[in-house]
Order: C-alpha cells, then sequence, then structure tokens
C-alpha cells in the first residue's frame, strides 16, 4: 500500500501529468481537495473507489484516511492542486506518514505559476533582465512569514516575484513592492489559470491594484511583479548562439 500525493495541475483536467492519471486509475481510495480539484479528474478513478472531498476535513482526519486505507491494503491516491511541492500543506501529511510507517510518494504537476506564465506568453527568466523567480505569499491571517522573508525585504532583490494567496490584499502587496521596483513596473494577475474562466490582467505596479479590485479578484489568483514580464530588449540567450562551440553526434539512423 502506498500513498501518492498527485499534483493534479492548476485547473485543466488535461494538465495532469500521464503519471499522475495512470497512477489515479489504479488507486481504490482517492482524497482530493473539492474546493480546487477539478471533479472530471475523479473520472480518472476506479468505478468502485472511494472518493473523499477532504475540503472540509482537519489534519486528524485526513490521516485516519490514510491509515484506514493502510489497513485495508489499499493504495491512496492523494490530489492535490497545482504542484506538492509548493503551498500544498503536504509537508505536514508526510510527518504524519512517516509517524505511521505508511509509505508514500510524490508525483509531480504543473504549479499555477507555470499555467500562469503560460497564460501571459512569457519566459519567466530572459537574460540580462532577470534570472531569478522568488515563489512567496504574504502573511495575513495564515502561518506567518520566518524572519527575512517579508516582502520589503524580499523585494530589494528586485527579481521576478510570484505571490500566492495574495490577490485580496494587492494593495499591501503594492505599498510594499513600490519603493524597490517604481510604479512603472510591469505586473500582471492571473486568476483560475488553464481554467475556462480564466481572468489576466496587465499592467503595472501603479495600476494593478485598481484592475484586481475592478475585476473582483480575491482567491485562485497569481500576482507577478518583475521586469521580465515586458522586456523585449534583451541579448539572445548564450544557448543557441552562433558563436558557441558544439560538440555534434550525429544520431543513428533506423537501418544503421
Amino acid at each position: 500500500m502506498t500513498v501518492y500525493f498527485i499534483g493534479a495541475g492548476p485547473g485543466a483536467a488535461d494538465l495532469i501529468t500521464l503519471r499522475g492519471a495512470r497512477t489515479l486509475a489504479r488507486c481504490q481510495v482517492c482524497l482530493y481537495a473539492g474546493s480546487l480539484v477539478p471533479r472530471e479528474l475523479l473520472a480518472e478513478c476506479p468505478p468502485d473507489a472511494r472518493l473523499v472531498d477532504t475540503a472540509g476535513l482537519h489534519l486528524d482526519q485526513i490521516t485516519a484516511e490514510f491509515t484506514a486505507a493502510h489497513e485495508a491494503g489499499h493504495d491512496v491516491a492523494r490530489l492535490h492542486s497545482g504542484d506538492p511541492a509548493v503551498f500544498s500543506a503536504v509537508a505536514e501529511q508526510m510527518r504524519r506518514l512517516d509517524a505511521a510507517g505508511i509509505p508514500y510518494e510524490v508525483v509531480p504537476g504543473v504549479p499555477a505559476f507555470a499555467a500562469a506564465a503560460a497564460a501571459l506568453g512569457r519566459e519567466l527568466t530572459v537574460p540580462t533582465v532577470g534570472q531569478t523567480v522568488i515563489l512567496t505569499r504574504i502573511a495575513q491571517q495564515a502561518t506567518p512569514m520566518p524572519d527575512g522573508e517579508d516582502l520589503a525585504t524580499l523585494g530589494r532583490s528586485r527579481a521576478l516575484l510570484v505571490l500566492h494567496l495574495a490577490a485580496r490584499y494587492v494593495d499591501r502587496v503594492v505599498d510594499e513592492l513600490l519603493p524597490h521596483y517604481g510604479p512603472d513596473c510591469p505586473a500582471a494577475v492571473v486568476a483560475m489559470a488553464s481554467r475556462p474562466d480564466e481572468l489576466v490582467l496587465r499592467g503595472t505596479l501603479a495600476d494593478i491594484a485598481d484592475q484586481v479590485k475592478t475585476a473582483g479578484v480575491v482567491r485562485t489568483a497569481v500576482i507577478m511583479v518583475g521586469r521580465t514580464l515586458a522586456a523585449e530588449q534583451f541579448r539572445d540567450s548564450h544557448l543557441y548562439s552562433a558563436e558557441r562551440t558544439r560538440s555534434h553526434t550525429p544520431c543513428a539512423t533506423p537501418d544503421a
């Protein structure tokens, strides 16, 4: 028996990985975050699978589901939105499984920031403009941020910032970043990335807050701030440069 933490992707049902879909199809139990995971994905589960929406459950209740499945010898698909590597609350579940001696594996998924970048049609790392991406959030009603990870500190890097769980507090985000990025710095908000109701807002730190409030965006969105969002004049990368020394080994022909 194994618990599989599966990244369900940012919202579109067809953005789950092949590995994720195949794993889901063979698990007798599926625990899913009903408020975020598309219900179409549940069609991939076996017809007789036990389906548990964890939106209303606390950690002890989720752990009890893992334990019951373990005792019954049933594999568990634990569906999380995006990718389990960031802002997924997977670490605390893994800690409980470690303590109980229950095996688990992680199946990565498409993270929300990647879907947002795709919606914007932008590469987030651009030569000579920006080569660093910071994924973060702000502390409001949730768990406090560790020392040194507040926006004022992170903003001094002037790297491309991607903020999760912050759309409701966009005014605060703008106020804390303005001194470091300036009012003309490109900013964007992507809500419901990859879903039919996806919403893309583009602007600068001077106007993005008003756009967010006018559109009524308060959740399921990422905020991006940084110069690479609008970079046009930049040097081509070294990767495809004609000046780069290349070691080329011809591929074998089918009949070789």
